[in-house]
């Protein structure tokens, strides 16, 4: 074999390895897709068993576990495209549809099934029907916020936050919906997959929910951790780091879940508040200042 076909060779082959590579993130995205669409047959499954039962009750909380394991896989897609540059309009569209099954359609599902359905049929009629009615249309309106927020996300080149933060971090403008996800997943895994049976606690659980919906079309920033770089000379304390918190969100899930997605959610409302509160001093000194600079009479001095 002469240089000429040598060369070619070994062109044809990184050529081919390319193509493997474009693969790979479409692969994570799959079991991404997977995670969310066996969310969905073990709350159906749930349904269809007494919800009450002890194998409903584990139905629900391998639900809410396979959305919150879902979350690494959605989060690995984008950092290997952009890491091996396999990026694509494909690989973008594709992710986006899985997300809203995965972290839309899943835990919608399951909050509904969990908070609402499964209120007693022994209580009042008219409550319970009002109850669950209620809790499907606010489910509902967490997928449409959902797909709006990825639909504003995938046409949006350089999205500003209406409460810009620091200018050396990296913010989202809306809550993500993978994050909701994790709220409404991790409430059922904290409890145990045990289903609602009172109708007053259904009531917050509508708030959480609505709150989710809304939080994910609002224009407030959330912190997105993208400029964490694993890439750095010395990852070395921050892998480490990394490996103890990642041990014990999963040793202690049902426990140590629920507080960070609770945490993470009212971080962005801390910060819409914060913002709000220091634009309107900052405004009221700008108006001291204004009223003390100006002489209010002008013959004083005359």
């Amino acid at each position: 074999m002469n240089h000429a076909d040598a060369a070619l060779a070994q062109a044809r082959n990184r050529a081919r390895i390319r193509r493997g590579m474009f693969i790979l993130p479409s692969f994570f995205t799959a079991l991404n897709i997977g995670a969310g669409y066996f969310a969905i047959t073990q709350t159906l499954d749930a349904i269809t068993n007494n919800l009450n039962a002890i194998g409903s009750l584990t139905h629900l909380d391998v639900a809410a576990i396979a959305i919150l394991l879902a979350i690494p896989f959605d989060s690995l897609d984008g950092r290997i495209a952009r890491m091996t540059n396999t990026a694509s309009d494909f690989g973008r569209e594709l992710d986006s549809l899985a997300d809203v099954i995965t972290f839309g359609v899943a835990p919608s599902l399951l909050a509904w099934v969990w908070g609402f359905r499964s209120l007693p049929e022994e209580m009042n009629p008219d409550v319970r029907h009002h109850i669950i009615q209620a809790g499907a249309f606010l489910c509902f309106l967490f997928v449409i916020g959902g797909a709006s927020r990825l639909a504003r996300f995938n046409i949006s080149h350089d999205p500003k936050p209406r409460n810009p933060g620091r200018p050396d971090r990296k913010y989202f403008v809306g809550m993500p919906i993978p994050a909701a996800a994790a709220l409404l997943a991790s409430t059922v895994h904290f409890f145990g997959g045990y289903p609602v049976t009172e109708w007053w606690i259904s009531i917050p659980w509508m708030i959480l929910v609505g709150l989710a919906a809304f939080l994910m079309v609002s224009t407030w920033r959330f912190w997105s951790g993208k400029e964490i770089d694993l890439s750095k000379a010395h990852p070395f304390r921050l892998l480490l780091v990394m490996a103890i918190v990642l041990y014990i969100m999963i040793r202690y899930s049902q426990g140590v879940l629920f507080p960070i997605a609770l945490a993470y959610t009212f971080s962005g409302i801390w910060a819409r508040a914060a913002y709000g509160w220091s634009r309107r001093r900052r405004r009221g000194l700008r108006d001291m200042q204004d009223s003390a600079g100006s002489d209010p009479d002008p013959l004083r001095h005359t």
